[in-house]
């Protein structure tokens, strides 16, 4: 398959394994552009016979994926919908990459905050660079919640006390610690951990795709029901976005500098200011 009309990717395919480098500068803010283009190359990835392993990179070292775009969240309805009975776009993108038949996984360098880390809890592994990685999921502050689907992935992979130390502390997890917490499955140095995820995308791409495939489906099959999670999820987001809180909280984040390169190398500084 032809992986080709994308300005915010880099696909790359070789010999089983497929390399999706996210290139949307300054900051790989979480837009429209970048949800749009990651619904498709999923949908692609799933279709392609010829993929058994799909790695997720970026080519800013400094971000994998800054967060969801504040401003678009913004401009989404504020009157309480009722209670979904299907997926949302982006829930449905994400968990593509937790359901397809191939082995994901995260090879994270910089930032991954919000949707960002959501985004990276939806595959099926995680590798950060020591020094360099930082997850985060730091929506409370803003008056809302995590609404991609990390309040319901975060307590199956670390537990219901460190998802909330998580979601409710707001603070950044840097490597070492998201390891210790099980946030991601290892932490290597920053020099060992291409040539680490190189060779484990080989080793699992050298295997049957049938045994790819059934292994990863019954291994979900042990998880509790997630879209029924999920759906909880957003509509318990659509009621945190309708407060006056999270309206002010988010038009001063942007006030601050929210969504510039110098404000987001140092998130924690800005939540810090939005604590009441």
């Amino acid at each position: 398959m032809s992986y080709e009309g994308y300005d915010c990717l880099k696909v790359h395919s070789d010999r089983g394994v497929a390399t999706v480098t996210i290139d949307h500068p300054p900051i790989n803010l979480f837009d429209l552009a970048l949800i749009g283009e990651m619904d498709r190359v999923g949908r692609e990835l799933e279709a392609d016979g010829d993929v058994r392993v799909v790695v997720f990179q970026s080519a800013n070292p400094e971000f994998f994926i800054a967060h969801a775009d504040v401003a678009l969240i913004q401009t989404l309805p504020t009157t309480v919908p009722p209670k979904a009975t299907h997926l949302g776009l982006f829930h449905a993108m994400v968990d593509r990459f937790r359901t397809m038949p191939k082995a994901t996984i995260g090879k994270i360098e910089g930032r991954a905050r919000g949707g960002g880390s959501e985004f990276l809890l939806s595959l099926d592994m995680r590798f950060g660079a020591l020094g360099r990685a930082v997850l985060a999921q730091p929506e409370v502050a803003l008056g809302i919640i995590p609404g991609g689907s990390g309040t319901q992935r975060l307590p199956r992979l670390v537990g219901r006390s460190r998802a909330l130390e998580i979601v409710l502390g707001c603070e950044d997890f840097p490597a070492e610690l998201a390891e210790r917490y099980g946030y991601l499955n290892r932490a290597l140095p920053a020099a060992e951990l291409g040539p680490f995820v190189e060779r484990l995308a080989r080793r699992i791409a050298s295997f049957p795709a049938e045994a790819i495939a059934l292994a990863k489906a019954s291994v979900n099959a042990a998880e509790l029901p997630t879209v029924d999670g999920l759906l909880e999820e957003a509509h318990c987001f659509n009621q945190s976005l309708a407060t006056r809180p999270a309206q002010e909280r988010m038009q001063r984040f942007l006030a601050l500098g929210g969504q510039t390169r110098e404000v987001e190398l140092d998130l924690g500084g800005l939540v810090e200011k939005l604590r009441d």
